[in-house]
């Protein structure tokens, strides 16, 4: 258990510090937003890049993957809905804010750093390979799902799936995550073998940088989620994130066949705390961003004792 704590304990210290760096004014939280931006465009691209462009996948198949982690996600986002309306009596659309707070996992900001201390290069590799449809998917579907609930409350047309995807699509054209998957496995697919020396050791540098800077510009911009309504539903919901998505996500990993490392990538990156997105839904469509603050908050101070578990389970 002590080896297992030693990989996770500092990701959430990190998270820790960059808190307290903005709470105390030592920064600010726009700092964050500006690390945050960094990582988001250039050091996690980089990572992505070189892990896609050297990979070995062995004849693994991605699908298996993508099946395992999003059939979790479908079990607990569908949870999350059924408590929100059925049990707390909340509305449409904070049933659907409650179902991706309760699917959305950080795999960005937590997740692919505890991947690497725990998992290693494998984990990297299939934690990569989700983050090429994950970010997408999930928020095609919150926006879809968000506009029909939106129609049913408040009256009105919603848009067509059509011109959801017309969005999305131009979106993610330049998302900086995509773009580095593409032109990873290009490479990777070109024969060219391994990276030239000079551009592998400017690319190395730039990744070394993703884990650190992600989990310190993520504390720093938790002051702006506190615990600020709702939070019996709040409570719930985390847990639902912290536990079932996970314990869904290895189910139907070990369902599928899908090899050790990925498997473990997987569920690690699964128990993670929620990631913003669907504060971001909640706040485009005014409904629900307390409640999504409320569980990012909830989830980032119970995950360390949670996520702690699950890598002790999976070691």
């Amino acid at each position: 258990m002590s080896a297992v704590f030693i990989n996770v304990a500092p990701v959430f210290l990190l998270i820790l510090i960059g808190w307290t760096i903005a709470r105390t004014g030592v920064m600010t939280s726009e700092a964050g937003d500006a690390i945050a931006e960094f990582v988001f465009k250039v050091a996690l691209p980089a990572l992505i890049f070189r892990t896609l462009a050297e990979a070995e996948f062995g004849g693994a198949s991605p699908f298996m993957l993508w099946i395992a982690y999003f059939g979790g996600v479908a079990v607990t986002w569908a949870a999350g809905h059924l408590v929100a309306t059925k049990l707390f009596g909340r509305d449409a659309k904070i049933g659907v804010i409650a179902g991706m707070s309760g699917a959305f996992a950080n795999n960005v900001f937590i997740g692919l750093p505890l991947v690497g201390r725990s998992v290693g290069t494998d984990g990297i590799l299939a934690i990569s390979i989700l983050l090429a449809i994950h970010l997408p998917l999930m928020m095609i579907v919150g926006t879809v799902l968000m506009e029909h609930a939106s129609a049913k409350v408040d009256g009105g047309g919603r848009r067509s799936l059509l011109a959801v995807l017309k969005q999305v699509g131009s979106n993610l054209s330049r998302n900086p995550l995509v773009i580095a998957l593409v032109v990873g496995i290009a490479f990777n697919l070109s024969g060219f073998g391994h990276l030239p020396v000079i551009l592998k050791s400017v690319v190395d540098q730039i990744a070394s940088i993703t884990a650190g800077a992600a989990l310190l510009s993520l504390g720093m911009t938790l002051t702006k989620y506190p615990l600020r309504g709702q939070i019996g539903l709040a409570f719930v919901l985390s847990a639902l994130k912290l536990m079932l998505l996970p314990a869904a996500v290895y189910l139907v990993a070990h369902l599928v066949g899908l090899p050790k490392a990925w498997a473990a990538a997987m569920v690690l990156t699964s128990s993670v705390p929620t990631g913003i997105n669907a504060w971001i839904i909640a706040t485009r469509f005014r409904s629900g961003s307390g409640l999504a603050a409320s569980v990012i908050s909830m989830t980032t101070l119970l995950g360390v004792f949670t996520v702690s578990f699950w890598a002790w389970l999976l070691s």
